[in-house]
């Protein structure tokens, strides 16, 4: 007879990633034991394993279910707007950042030890990413498209310095402070759409600032 699964178990399993996440952020993927993350999720070592295997299929879990939402995300941010390309970027990029509200920890996780996963793992995650990195290209290229046709080879580092912005937000961002994720959004798309023009034109599309010799 097959095992029924508990009503709580979906809830369990989110606590458990979770609590995971900010224990893998906090003490490091590889120096982290499982007994010890039992302890921090106040549960016992073999519930644990009765959800995950293994330390991996943990950590992967844990990157799925966040990179899966962030994609689905941005897709619907995408989608959701019709209008002018200015206004579509600066909803997918806004989409992005306040999607990063409260998964400092699992930001943090994905930049630290998606690579201690196996390869096929690793292939699965990226695949994810670079859902999220097609569409935020698709948004800079509308914005500038005859640009972006004649320097095509642009769109790939415009596109990776923008997540570069958002994805360094938590380090140095304080809640309460000054700037919020909203304002944090405009600034940076204000800044590709004030930028995109100079690039793309002239010796700075070539690899020479506008300001070089």
């Amino acid at each position: 007879m097959a095992r029924t699964i508990a009503k709580d178990h979906e809830a369990k399993r989110q606590a458990i990633l979770k609590t995971a996440a900010v224990f893998f952020a906090r003490h490091g993927f590889d120096r982290a034991s499982m007994g010890k993350l039992a302890e921090a999720c106040g549960v016992s070592k073999a519930l644990i394993y009765h959800y995950y295997p293994s330390k991996d299929a943990l950590l992967f879990d844990i990157l799925d279910t966040h990179l899966t939402a962030l994609a689905e995300v941005v897709e619907d941010a995408a989608g959701a707007e019709d209008g002018a390309a200015q206004a579509r970027l600066r909803l997918v990029i806004k989409a992005v950042l306040l999607a990063y509200r409260d998964s400092d920890a699992e930001h943090k996780v994905q930049l630290d030890a998606l690579s201690s996963l196996p390869e096929e793992d690793q292939k699965h995650l990226r695949a994810v990413q670079r859902r999220m990195v097609a569409v935020m290209s698709d948004c800079i290229r509308a914005v500038a498209p005859e640009r972006f046709s004649a320097r095509p080879e642009l769109v790939v580092p415009v596109t990776m310095s923008v997540f570069g912005m958002l994805n360094w937000f938590y380090l140095w961002h304080k809640p309460g402070g000054p700037v919020d994720r909203d304002a944090y959004a405009n600034i940076v798309t204000d800044l590709v759409l004030g930028g995109v023009p100079a690039l793309c034109m002239g010796d700075a599309a070539k690899g020479r600032g506008s300001f070089d010799g």
